[in-house]
């Protein structure tokens, strides 16, 4: 598990190319926020997360499996990534921030170009006056 990354993954690194490519400038795994958000931007009040299926627990994912050995140990584990997520995204809308979570397997290669093209969209729409968490897969009462 030491060779595990935390930070600049393949699909962070891929999200934060694009993000560069099309003009916006940010601030990379910046450590003074709740999370320490994989891209900051802080002229669009906007933070960027994104999550591996696995280790984020992302329901209805076919990219995200249980592992079969030390169940009671994993499941604990993955269940306190899920609820720390929460809590540090809530800190972050609380302190006026838009959190947006661009997960995994919505950067395949079939669906990879129109969920970039939608997360810029979404980081550049002009804010409706609140923060909010911006998660287009996972349901409402989560």
């Amino acid at each position: 598990m030491s060779h595990i990354r935390g930070k600049d993954t393949s699909i962070e690194v891929l999200v934060r190319s694009y993000l560069f490519r099309h003009g916006l400038r940010f601030r990379k795994n910046d450590r003074r926020y709740p999370g320490h958000p994989d891209v900051v931007l802080p002229k669009w009040r906007t933070i960027v997360f994104v999550n591996g299926c696995f280790w984020h627990a992302h329901a209805n994912c076919k990219a995200f499996s249980r592992p079969k050995s030390n169940v009671e140990f994993w499941s604990v584990k993955l269940m306190r990534n899920g609820e720390r997520d929460r809590l540090q995204h809530a800190q972050l809308v609380a302190d006026g921030w838009r959190v947006i979570v661009v997960w995994e397997c919505e950067l395949a290669k079939p669906v990879r170009k129109a969920r970039l093209a939608r997360l810029y969209d979404q980081i550049t729409a002009t804010p409706d006056g609140h923060p909010g968490i911006i998660d287009d897969t996972i349901p409402a009462e989560r």
